[in-house]
């Protein structure tokens, strides 16, 4: 699907509106963090295809842009110039800026990736997994104001007994998944056993569980959300994170603004 023309490498996108710390061993997926960077070098996606496809037919911008994937610090994370969602809500186009790189931090053996839209976090996931680095079976805490599960339309082209490659993942999760479904289809690989969504003052009391893999979605912290107290969210979101092994954190800009959760994962991390 890369080649359909639906993306373009290192485009420019503009007109949005309104060293890693590594520890002392050198885990097998920041090894081959290159080959997820050659794909996740920035591009747009210009077909209703992904996250592309929303109100396509309606909206005068035609293309989001995907930024290139870097290893950095978490001081590195900035907010972009080009939009990486647009949808049109109450009649009026709104067009999104997401953020200037994703981010791939790693503290010891445990990574942590950061990127706008939350359907990535879908890649990294079975990136983890086809470096051993997320063991099939395990649970996923999915911190988030939606649940994000719907269904995608089209069915997955793999399976995790198939023999699949870091293109096939990438293909699915940018030119099908949305910021909607992408967790149903994990869980349909049976990646993970089950999920636990922490999305009320409720759940935020549940216990801290071990051996689990961590999705935040930035939007938690949005003002839909200020009805959870502040400081109970920091403070349980930081004990997850003390204890989960792989951590994927997406800003989602049509949801939240950008730089207020730059600023909150500065203070999470």
């Amino acid at each position: 699907m890369r080649n359909s023309g639906s993306v373009i490498a290192n485009s420019e996108l503009s007109g949005c509106r309104g060293g890693a710390d590594n520890g002392s061993k050198i885990t097998g997926l920041i090894k081959n963090i290159g080959t997820l960077k050659k794909l996740y070098s920035g591009f747009e996606i210009t077909a209703p295809l992904g996250n592309n496809a929303f109100s396509f037919d309606s909206r005068e911008n035609k293309k989001i842009y995907v930024p290139a994937l870097i290893t950095a610090k978490i001081s590195a994370v900035q907010t972009g110039s080009r939009v990486a969602f647009s949808e049109i809500e109450g009649g009026q186009e709104k067009n999104r800026c997401g953020l200037k790189n994703f981010i791939h931090y790693s503290v010891g053996q445990k990574n942590i990736f950061i990127f706008d839209n939350h359907n990535h976090a879908f890649f990294f996931w079975l990136a983890g997994y086809l470096a051993g680095e997320i063991i099939p079976g395990g649970k996923l805490i999915h911190i988030d104001q939606h649940s994000d599960m719907r269904k995608p339309q089209a069915r997955l082209p793999f399976r995790l007994k198939d023999k699949f490659s870091l293109q096939d993942v990438f293909d699915y999760t940018n030119f099908v998944l949305n910021v909607g479904n992408f967790i149903q289809p994990a869980l349909d690989l049976n990646l993970f056993s089950g999920v636990e969504i922490i999305d009320s003052s409720y759940a935020f009391g549940n216990p801290v569980p071990s051996g689990f893999v961590l999705d935040i979605d930035m939007d938690i912290f949005s003002e839909d959300m200020d009805y959870i107290d502040f400081n109970l969210k920091l403070g349980k979101i930081r004990k997850y994170i003390e204890k989960a092994g792989f951590i994927t954190i997406a800003t989602s800009p049509f949801f939240m603004e950008q730089q207020k959760a730059i600023d909150i994962i500065g203070r999470l991390l």
